[in-house]
């Protein structure tokens, strides 16, 4: 089963430099030790301060409230911005 790991941050003006780098430094991190999971990091469309990051893995079941590399991410940002955290279960196909 697919599972998808959302987080959603919203900085400051004023923090949205540090934010920036930090998600770079996170995304550094993650490609050496990631395992089954990818990373995909996205900025909204003309705001500087908002982002979303999206863990993907492939599981049986997922641990409730996310996983660790999830969990470590939104502790670190909250420390920047507002996050919002959701995990989401693929859906099986339509017949």
């Amino acid at each position: 089963m697919k599972w998808a790991e959302v987080i959603m941050v919203r900085s400051t003006g004023r923090t949205s430099s540090r934010l920036a780098s930090t998600l770079k430094e996170l995304m550094n991190d993650v490609a050496r030790d990631r395992g089954e999971e990818s990373i995909r990091v996205f900025h909204r469309e003309n705001i500087e301060t908002d982002y979303c990051i999206v863990l993907f893995r492939e599981e049986e079941a997922a641990k409730s409230g996310g996983k660790r590399l999830g969990l470590r991410l939104v502790a670190v940002l909250k420390r920047i911005g507002m996050v919002h955290h959701t995990v989401w279960m693929e859906m099986n196909q339509i017949s």
